[in-house]
């Protein structure tokens, strides 16, 4: 790691640490859709909604951490680039649940649990990885198997696209679940994307 002579500014560590918890409460919630019947859904979307929400905060209180800092722990553009791609998880995630009661979708195809644990797994990698950006350790594995996450997500989702597309449902449902599915993916890319601008961080402070 290289030696600095001028302080640095601390506290993004502990909001990046918050935001990626905050992103965990999320996966739970997607979790708990999968064994909700209709009636509780709306329930849960409203404490996901709640989570959206304390996701947007924690990443409006990084970029007025940033603007007001002068040292920051590592480069400016990466802090936003974390943050925002923090923020985009928490979107997509809340985004597929709003969807799901919106649609009043009765019951979702075989596979999205698969999605769903696949953003689970990467919530919890992600949540484990932050605080090791205050030290830059332990973090290669990491984004070695956010990456391997994302190309099975990849996987599943193609799996859930020609399920979709094989005549067992009408072209309403199909329109409604491949937009839910899809925007699940995006999650998962999402995930890719913290991963890959921690790997920066990590290289370009190594």
């Amino acid at each position: 790691m290289r030696f600095r002579l001028t302080p640095r500014e601390t506290s993004f560590y502990d909001m990046f640490a918050a935001s990626a918890d905050n992103i965990v409460t999320g996966s739970k919630l997607l979790m708990e859709l999968l064994g909700a019947d209709s009636s509780a859904r709306t329930e849960i979307s409203e404490r996901m909604r709640a989570a959206e929400h304390a996701g947007d905060d924690a990443t409006h209180a990084i970029f007025h951490q940033l603007n007001s800092s002068f040292i920051t722990p590592f480069d400016r553009e990466d802090i936003y680039s974390l943050a925002s791609s923090l923020d985009d998880i928490m979107d997509f995630m809340e985004e597929a649940v709003d969807l799901v009661v919106l649609y009043q979708i009765e019951e979702l195809p075989k596979g999205v649990e698969q999605q769903i644990e696949v953003l689970a797994r990467a919530a919890e990698l992600t949540a484990e990885a932050m605080p090791n950006l205050r030290t830059m350790t332990n973090l290669t594995e990491y984004w070695i198997e956010v990456n391997r996450l994302e190309n099975q997500a990849d996987q599943i989702h193609r799996k859930l696209l020609a399920h979709l597309f094989n005549g067992k449902y009408d072209a309403i449902e199909v329109l409604k679940l491949k937009q839910i599915v899809d925007v699940l993916e995006e999650a998962a890319d999402a995930f890719e994307h913290v991963a890959n601008t921690v790997e920066t961080i990590a290289v370009k402070e190594s």
